[in-house]
């Protein structure tokens, strides 16, 4: 009798080990998402910032050159 309540202890000990095992491992994939969502949307942001900087400095050269063409007489 004792050998079987200590093979059933041991059982249980060791289904509860597994079921530990997964539940880190669980949590530790939904921190990995998580990473990596925050990652994605900083990359998306740098992208849309690097965008807006290269428009506004192309809008800016544009009109240096249209100003300077009406200063040299070049446009209307």
């Amino acid at each position: 009798m004792a050998s079987k309540s200590f093979k059933d202890l041991k059982q249980q000990a060791e289904g509860t080990a597994q079921e530990a095992v997964t539940a880190v491992g669980e949590a530790g994939q939904h921190v990995l998402n998580q990473a990596t969502e925050a990652g994605q949307k900083a990359m998306d942001n740098l992208g849309k910032s690097t965008q807006e900087a290269i428009d506004k400095a192309a809008n800016q050269a544009s009109d240096s050159v249209s100003g300077l063409g009406k200063k040299f007489g070049l446009q209307k």
